[in-house]
């Protein structure tokens, strides 16, 4: 007679702790296949820029010696040594002369891609938040293609900027959530548009995952049209979050149109609502974000008068910014702070 272990206890937390190792070890596992497969690279490169710089004949070959290497170590050894590959191994050991410190941390196909980016300040960024925010080369990719050092970059001085660059995006107080603008491209809204709030909120709800990757690291969804009571009056928050690292509830409420007074004064009701009946002990005050397509900055600074410190209207788009004209703004920034330098 077959005994039915699915519902003996013992037997389940054996199966966890089996899964547990398991998972573990592949992880460990995968993480030493891409540091020995990252160094290996390294090498290549290294043993590449030695021939190079071994004499003015060796320096002649120029293309001729990456085509070549190609050509022969495919021939020997198959995939892995197309041109591309020859080259990004070379620029990687230029990149990094001394080694690339995280390497047990990502692939090769991350460091491809931050290979790809020519400014060493921005370049340090993606790869500081690719480690501690465990991005897929998919995610990396959709970060640089969203322009997100620029926008975080954006309205910083010159240390804040060079900061940004080689701790990645730093999490010790609700500004530091906050981005400018949000970009929602991911939900492929064509220009022009006419959408409705609501619309735009299930959008969002159904891209969940890009929308939390927007919205950066630390946030767990909690609800959607979250209900509040007040008095038999019935109050709705778009979308309710709690940041796992400020540890506190985070609302957001979606706006088409210009963002009114009262709308900041309603989000100001939710944050008091919420830190006087949903909040546990251990909980810090909540943070309201209302995103819009457009900000009166005046009105806002009015609206907010002696109001909820933790209380922001932000922009979005729904579209990918100027890059260009946010590396301008960041070229004129620090060119400005050395001005200012020399000046002194």
């Amino acid at each position: 007679m077959s005994t039915d272990l699915t519902q003996d206890s013992s037997y389940q937390q054996l199966l966890g702790r089996i899964s547990e190792v398991y998972t573990s070890g592949r992880l460990r596992a995968l993480q030493a296949v891409n540091a020995v497969l990252t160094e290996t690279y390294w090498r290549i490169g290294h043993d590449i820029v030695e021939f190079e710089q071994g004499g003015k004949t060796r320096a002649d070959y120029g293309k001729a010696l990456l085509n070549s290497l190609s050509r022969d170590l495919t021939l020997r050894h198959g995939r892995g040594f197309s041109r591309s590959n020859v080259i990004r191994c070379r620029q990687f050991y230029l990149t990094y002369p001394k080694g690339a410190t995280p390497s047990h941390l990502l692939s090769w196909s991350h460091w491809v891609e931050l290979l790809k980016i020519d400014d060493p300040l921005e370049r340090g960024f993606y790869e500081q938040q690719t480690v501690s925010e465990k991005w897929s080369v998919r995610e990396l990719q959709r970060q640089k293609k969203s322009t997100l050092f620029l926008r975080l970059a954006a309205g910083k001085d010159k240390d804040a900027i060079l900061q940004l660059s080689r701790q990645g995006q730093v999490i010790n107080q609700p500004e530091d959530i906050l981005r400018e603008p949000y970009v929602f491209e991911f939900l492929k809204i064509p220009e022009p548009h006419n959408i409705s709030e609501s619309d735009l909120e299930t959008r969002l709800f159904d891209q969940l995952q890009s929308f939390l990757l927007e919205l950066g690291k630390g946030f767990t969804f909690v609800g959607r049209q979250y209900r509040i009571t007040l008095n038999n009056t019935h109050y709705r928050v778009d979308l309710v979050f709690y940041h796992r690292i400020l540890r506190c509830f985070v609302l957001l409420d979606l706006k088409i149109d210009d963002v009114a007074h009262h709308d900041i004064g309603q989000m100001n009701l939710y944050l008091g609502y919420f830190a006087a009946e949903e909040n546990v002990e251990g909980d810090n005050p909540p943070i309201g974000i209302i995103l819009t397509r457009h900000r009166d900055e005046l009105l806002v600074e009015y609206a907010t008068y002696q109001m909820n410190s933790q209380l922001f209207v932000q922009k979005y788009q729904l579209y990918l910014p100027d890059r260009e004209e946010l590396r301008r703004q960041l070229e004129l920034t620090l060119r400005e702070a050395i001005e200012g330098g020399d000046a002194q």
